[in-house]
């Protein structure tokens, strides 16, 4: 557990306050990101997966929004000593077809959270699975896709994401469609595309994040991490990793099956004016500066104490 300070009973040295000078509470910016939803695999007699959905998307970082056309959320207030608990959600599987005609498997992310005794948790909802022949869609931060074989899209979760699109048709001759993203529905730029996400500038420069992925056979992901479609053999690609973008599709004609791409892991960022940064913190968080703020991005579960 690095300590970038010298700490001393009620006090701190260094990160812009002298010996003896009492610490006082903050603001502190965040952005929250669960893990992106699986992608649909693809059956022989042409059943195509459909894109997983993007990771709830929470950001209260300047008058950038959330997700889901949500509006900024309120910074949160660090106290002196209190820690707070960062859990990064995982992606879900991707879904896998078999010669049986069905498929298997495949999940939801999971969720991704900032919580303390003296605040009020900010959690964001894991992005919902993409469908397939036999495994419907689900809902999540943003949801999944509709499939030919099992149509009904995911809703996404307000404030943090939008809904999977629909299906074109249904059957053999249907087409599926792009999971939803953090800034757009899935199939918002076509059918098969995924729903793009947003981008932010917490960590000092503007990076996209939350993209839905891509419907089966070929559909591109959503900017933002999301998994563009594949046709089997060749498996959906994964989300981005850290971007809680939701997998790719998988299709398959009468070849082999194919597997839906896996959603991207979540992310955490705290973004905070140095005088107040403590310099203490568990996991392996990557600690960088802008201006006059002091960054924290948690790429896997740590706490941070204020």
């Amino acid at each position: 557990m690095p300590l970038l300070g010298t700490r001393a009973a009620g006090s701190i040295k260094g990160f812009g306050l002298t010996s003896g000078q009492a610490r006082k509470p903050y603001s502190t910016s965040y952005l929250v990101i669960a893990g992106g939803g699986g992608g649909g695999g693809g059956s022989p007699n042409s059943t195509n997966g459909a894109g997983g959905g993007a990771g709830g998307y929470r950001n209260s970082y300047s008058t950038e929004t959330s997700g889901g056309g949500g509006s900024t959320e309120t910074p949160l207030t660090f106290n002196p000593d209190i820690v707070y608990t960062i859990t990064i959600g995982n992606g879900g599987a991707g879904n896998i077809g078999t010669f049986g005609g069905t498929s298997t498997g495949g999940s939801a992310g999971s969720a991704s959270s900032l919580a303390g005794p003296d605040i009020s948790t900010v959690s964001s909802v894991g992005g919902g699975r993409g469908a397939s022949v036999s495994v419907p869609s689900t809902p999540g931060g943003s949801g999944g896709g509709g499939a030919n074989f099992n149509t009904a899209r995911g809703n996404g979760t307000a404030n943090q994401g939008f809904i999977g699109g629909a299906a074109a048709g249904s059957g053999p001759s249907g087409t599926p469609n792009g999971g939803g993203g953090a800034g757009e529905a899935g199939g918002t730029d076509g059918q098969t595309q995924g729903g793009d996400g947003l981008a932010s500038s917490i960590t000092g420069s503007s990076v996209s994040r939350g993209g839905g992925g891509a419907g089966a056979p070929y559909g591109t992901g959503g900017t933002g991490g999301g998994g563009t479609a594949r046709g089997a053999p060749t498996p959906g690609d994964a989300g981005t990793v850290n971007t809680g973008g939701g997998g790719g599709g998988c299709g398959s004609t009468d070849g082999p099956i194919g597997s839906g791409g896996a959603g991207g892991k979540g992310v955490v960022i705290l973004r905070m004016p140095t005088k107040g940064y403590s310099g203490i913190y568990t996991g392996a968080p990557t600690v960088t500066t802008s201006g006059t703020d002091t960054i924290v991005t948690f790429t896997g579960t740590g706490s941070y104490t204020g």
